[in-house]
């Protein structure tokens, strides 16, 4: 069983073409990511509103896009597209996905894979920061 962390991108980002984990530049992006690796998973991507399921180290143009202003029926379409991939690159059934993730973002996905958490559902912006910071190596 592999352990996959999912973190979801921000809207801050740098003005010009960079690899994933340096194009979101936002303090909770950082954190978003800091507590991702110190969860020692087998693999982490970043769930991108315009690029969809992304390695750390894909190489991707800033660009305007997010969930949360999108219809839910385009957050839909999104999400079988995220499917779609994950299928390929995890074992739904048997890999624990752990999503740092906001809602929008993970709402149609958890319904397909067996084994999840989500350590910060239920907090606010603020007290997810602090868990983050508390929970990071």
């Amino acid at each position: 069983m592999a352990r996959i962390v999912l973190i979801s991108c921000v809207k801050k980002k740098l003005d010009h073409a960079a690899k994933a984990r340096e194009m979101y530049i936002s303090p909770f992006f950082k954190f978003s990511l800091a507590y991702a690796e110190s969860l020692d998973p087998d693999r982490i991507y970043i769930l991108s509103a315009k690029y969809g399921l992304l390695k750390l180290d894909d190489r991707i143009e800033p660009y305007e896009l997010t969930l949360n202003k999108m219809p839910m029926r385009e957050v839909q379409r999104w999400s079988e597209k995220i499917m779609s991939k994950l299928e390929q690159l995890v074992d739904l059934e048997k890999d624990e996905i752990v999503f740092v993730a906001g809602y929008r973002y993970r709402k149609y996905l958890i319904p397909h894979i067996r084994h999840y958490d989500v350590p910060l559902e239920g907090l606010g912006i603020g007290r997810q920061l602090k868990y983050m910071k508390d929970h990071s190596t």
